[in-house]
């Protein structure tokens, strides 16, 4: 049997993409959680996924508005990130956004941005999949990505431009 502990060691050493999935819940409320499972799906049709964990108290939130905004954060973002990862009201404090065509917060200071509506939820053990049909989608500058790895934050380095 495969303990957790080994099981995040194991899989800390594969990095992900860091993104700030947005919404705004049926209450008016703005509602973020950072997630590090954000994937492509499908061209056709255009589909994206994540999988929050059972017990976030954002993704009920996020369920009920039936559709939200994935932000890619840059490498530079680690406050950002810090700031939404963390639990209670004030996840939005000073942080500049715009609304989506769908509704959902746009970060200004998102690298790129995939505006969704909800397409199905998936229980998958102690998370859920959710999949996302993309209906607007844009790069807002070309910067490197904030990956997690290892239990750490950092960048991205091109090896092909890089020193030998």
């Amino acid at each position: 049997m495969i303990d957790g502990q080994t099981f995040r060691r194991v899989l800390g050493n594969y990095p992900t993409g860091v993104c700030a999935i947005t919404a705004v819940a049926q209450n008016g409320e703005h509602v973020v959680m950072v997630v590090g499972t954000f994937t492509s799906v499908s061209l056709d049709p255009p589909l994206v996924g994540f999988f929050p964990d059972r017990k976030s108290s954002s993704w009920p939130k996020i369920q009920g508005a039936g559709k939200f905004c994935v932000n890619v954060l840059g490498a530079a973002h680690q406050s950002l990130c810090r700031q939404l990862a963390t639990s209670g009201p004030d996840k939005f404090t000073d942080v500049e956004f715009r609304l989506s065509g769908n509704g959902s917060p746009i970060l200004a200071s998102a690298i790129a941005w995939i505006d969704c509506t909800l397409e199905q939820v998936v229980e998958t053990g102690d998370h859920y999949l959710v999949l996302g049909r993309v209906a607007e989608m844009e790069v807002v500058r070309e910067e490197d990505p904030m990956l997690f790895f290892r239990g750490k934050y950092g960048g991205f380095a091109d090896l092909e431009t890089a020193a030998p």
